[in-house]
């Protein structure tokens, strides 16, 4: 039967099969290519109406696929005994695993995210649909209740759903970040590079506490966001670099019982080769088994991210306002009508967009580091399809959400330089270029005097004849204020 066109999950309950397990017999939906223990964990968590993520699922197919390669490359398939398969058995698992891993199978993954803390109903979740379609592939009955191809096993040979669920976590994590989150901020940071050099010789006034300071150039502000960026794209980095290790090979507790020496091993450089992202053998299965530090280390550098991108998209929403009674040094591009009632308002949706998404990210920061300092007691964490899937919408809100942000608000920023220039000969921290000439105190009553009168700086200093003309369009010149004194 064609997986394209078999019903679902979600078949009406008039549609269903009888399967029978250890603690007796579950009805499931007629089509579907889980089994019971599926089943049953459908029935146990009616939670939140909400799957694991499509980047996991897919993740845990890649898993079992390496672990199939590895199995077959150490003979432990073809073993004599129960577990025997012949080559062609072994290759329809490969090749069911690998329909997983490529999303041919997402909608037969129906358990929520809050079970049990393991993933074990996830784990075998994957388990049956593996073994089951590689029995169909093989042209065998794969709703028999005796599995030519059996989902523990075969398909699990070798594992615990306590070392390659979070595999799964962090294969799944560390591929989003590599193909995803990297490249939409490395976008961001050329971006602003680009515009910090282009607006160099553009003055405006700085601005500290929300309050008139001394000038800077519009190139020199964004040169600041560029450097956050370049940040940003350093910590995503290390983000990834922190779920390189795997914990599969440990299987239950971490002592490798039940598999091969070698499988941990082979697992990951199978996987590393599939996903061009450099994953290895854990260190120490004890405390890759155990806990999940790594997760807690990853998000952290997400949530970093998260505050940058919030800053950045705050600042440009600040310097966006307007377009008459604000600042509006810069002019945002028109995206969508911004008021129902109010005709022609136009409002910075993209910044808006950003820092809601990002104030998510810094919120999930917080079950993470929940989850990991409390979810992990002696050999496994219990806390894991939660943080897998917290993680992951992590990565997917900061990868699209910067991707828009440049295609719909950063391209098509410009500068608007008269503003910007206007400003400065109004500001009375013009005054502070004076301090050196004529001291603070004489400063600062000149800026009062300024503010009381409406009378620039400027204006000021040449009607009380304060310094030679020269020497005072020396020292009020905006573009000189923007650099050390030479």
């Amino acid at each position: 039967m064609n997986p394209a066109t078999t019903p679902g999950p979600t078949t009406a309950s008039s549609e269903m099969r009888t399967e029978v397990d250890s603690m007796g017999s579950v009805q499931v939906p007629k089509y579907a290519y889980f089994s019971s223990q599926t089943q049953r964990a459908v029935e146990n968590f009616p939670i939140s109406g909400t799957p694991l993520p499509t980047e996991l699922i897919r993740a845990m197919g890649l898993v079992k696929y390496a672990c199939g390669v590895a199995n077959r490359d150490l003979k432990k398939l073809s073993e004599t005994g129960k577990v025997r398969l012949n080559p062609q058995q072994i290759a329809a698992m490969l090749q069911a695993a690998e329909e997983v891993a490529a999303g041919r199978f997402d909608d037969q993954f129906p358990i929520d995210v809050y079970q049990t803390g393991s993933g074990t109903s996830s784990n075998m979740n994957c388990n049956e649909v593996i073994a089951n379609r590689a029995i169909e592939i093989m042209g065998g009955d794969r709703f028999a209740a005796e599995k030519s191809i059996h989902p523990n096993d075969h398909v699990n040979m070798g594992q615990s759903t306590n070392d390659t669920f979070p595999t799964a976590i962090h294969v799944a994590v560390g591929v989003a970040i590599h193909q995803r989150l990297i490249g939409s901020l490395e976008l961001l940071r050329d971006d602003l590079t680009a515009k910090a050099q282009a607006w160099d010789r553009i003055i405006k006034i700085g601005r500290t506490h929300l309050m008139d300071a001394t000038p800077l150039t519009l190139g020199q502000e964004f040169s600041g966001f560029a450097r956050q960026l370049e940040l940003s794209v350093t910590r995503a980095q290390s983000a990834l670099a922190a779920v390189l290790e795997l914990p599969v090979g440990g299987t239950a507790v971490g002592t490798g019982i039940n598999t091969h020496p070698e499988f941990g091993r082979r697992v990951a450089a199978v996987i590393a080769e599939k996903t061009g992202v450099p994953f290895r053998e854990a260190a120490n299965h004890f405390e890759a088994n155990a806990q999940r530090d790594g997760l807690v280390d990853c998000h952290g550098h997400l949530r970093t991210i998260a505050a940058t991108l919030f800053n950045v998209a705050n600042n440009i929403r600040w310097l966006g306002s307007g377009p008459r009674c604000a600042f509006f040094e810069v002019l945002l591009p028109d995206r969508q009508p911004g008021s129902s009632i109010m005709p022609g308002k136009v409002n910075p949706v993209m910044c808006e967009s950003m820092m809601q998404l990002t104030a998510r990210v810094l919120g999930n920061d917080q079950t993470i580091t929940v989850c990991g300092a409390s979810g992990g007691q002696f050999q496994l964490n219990i806390m894991m399809p939660v943080m897998g899937h917290t993680t992951l919408e992590s990565v997917r809100l900061l990868a699209n959400g910067s991707r828009a942000f440049y295609d719909f608000c950063l391209a098509d920023l410009k500068a608007n330089p008269e503003v910007c220039e206007s400003f400065v000969e109004k500001s009375l921290s013009m005054v502070t270029s004076l301090n050196p000439l004529i001291g603070y105190d004489k400063a600062a009553k000149l800026a009062k005097e300024a503010f009381q009168t409406g009378k620039t700086v400027r204006q000021l200093c040449e009607e009380q004849q304060i310094l030679p003309k020269d020497v005072l369009d020396r020292a009020l010149d905006p573009m000189s204020m923007t650099k050390p004194l030479g």
